[in-house]
């Protein structure tokens, strides 16, 4: 059995959005999961993801940023992107009591989770955990994005498309060893930013997202 529950979230000195959190009958950990740039919380991924890892026995806690609340084009300053996922990890760990807590998402999500994480440890977060990392912008490849990573002493978990045009592997490939033990890469062949794959390659995107699952709740286990 698998609940879901619609919940709003206070985001302190900024305002209310809504959350799901999506909790398995049997749950041994909890994934506070954030939204890229350019769908919400509801998006078809995100639910791909939620229901997935809660077949698996882990738990998902969603939220939108409170641009995409208000349906607003341009997403949120750095500060208020970081109040959000505060208070979702917050509020997590309140609904979850005593299940293992990691964070990161999607995109744009799992960027601002890891430059908060950089700032100010995240209370309770064991690991982050990236769903296609955004290292630079479509095509252009730098590095600068990661710069903030050398500050996070938690464990890294980095799940990459080889055909992501938003993090070329021979950036991002030396940036994960300058991480040393902490940051753990795990390719996706012939997956895009969202690890959709091309019919060519001989497996369904529906495949693809299995193998992100299984190594995202794998990973998780083996936390500390």
């Amino acid at each position: 059995m698998i609940e879901r529950r619609e919940l709003k979230l206070d985001i302190e000195r900024v305002g209310t959005v809504s959350a799901i959190l999506t909790q398995p009958a049997a749950t041994r950990a909890c994934y506070v999961l954030a939204h890229g740039a350019g769908a919400d919380m509801r998006h078809s991924f995100m639910e791909k993801v939620a229901e997935g890892l809660a077949s698996r026995g882990i738990a998902t806690f969603r939220f939108n940023f409170p641009y995409m609340e208000e349906k607003k084009g341009r997403p949120d300053q750095p500060a208020v992107a970081h109040a959000a996922i505060r208070a979702a990890v917050a509020e997590a760990a309140r609904l979850c009591p005593g299940l293992k807590l990691v964070a990161g998402g999607k995109s744009f999500g799992g960027r601002m989770t890891s430059q908060a994480q950089s700032k100010s440890a995240l209370p309770g977060v064991k690991g982050l955990a990236f769903l296609g990392f955004p290292l630079h912008a479509d095509k252009k490849p730098s590095t600068e994005r990661a710069e903030h990573l050398a500050a996070i002493a938690i464990p890294m978990l980095f799940l990459q498309g080889t055909r992501d045009g938003l993090a070329d592997l021979s950036y991002l490939k030396p940036v994960i060893e300058t991480l040393g033990p902490k940051a753990t890469l795990h390719e996706i062949e012939g997956g895009d930013h969202s690890f959709a794959v091309l019919k060519k390659s001989g497996r369904t995107n529906d495949e693809a997202l299995t193998e992100v699952l299984d190594t995202l709740a794998a990973w998780i286990d083996a936390l500390d």
